[in-house]
């Protein structure tokens, strides 16, 4: 699983013209997912996402999560993060999830975060996405599972 993390003052998703989700302050995760993830790397990613420490704290340090500043989540699928440009200009996407296993390791991701009693926004999987955003900082992390797994934490 890879996902690309934006700390953001606000951001919003929409469909065909019309905003599926939008949050404030918080993290905006721009998520995909590879065809060998499960439960160990969707578990990774919830602890890791739900625990990550990118907001200023009094002193203006990276000392605080999304908890600490009741922030919340907006969850976009974003299978192009697999995306290989290894053998030519345009891309392969071999390297990223069926749809189906894509959107359940998704959701599971969702659901996770939401059981720690985070509001979680979301995208619509499989739909051209219009993403919006307000970077803070600019902040931007790149969490993968991949990483995770070879290190074997």
């Amino acid at each position: 699983m890879r996902a690309v993390v934006q700390r953001v003052s606000s951001a919003s998703v929409a469909v065909d013209g019309k905003q599926v989700g939008h949050i404030g302050a918080g993290l905006l995760v721009l998520l995909g997912v590879a065809p060998d993830d499960g439960p160990d790397d969707t578990a990774f990613m919830v602890r890791k996402l739900s625990g990550l420490r990118v907001f200023a704290d009094a002193d203006g340090l990276m000392n605080r999560s999304v908890a600490d500043i009741n922030g919340s989540f907006l969850i976009v699928s974003q299978f192009t993060l697999y995306g290989d440009v290894a053998r030519g200009n345009r891309p392969s996407f071999t390297g990223a999830a069926a749809g189906a296993r894509a959107d359940e390791v998704y959701q599971d991701v969702c659901t996770g975060l939401r059981g720690q009693g985070f509001e979680v926004q979301n995208g619509v999987f499989g739909a051209h996405m219009e993403v919006s955003l307000v970077g803070d900082g600019p902040v931007t992390i790149i969490i993968e599972t991949d990483s995770h797994k070879n290190r074997g934490q």
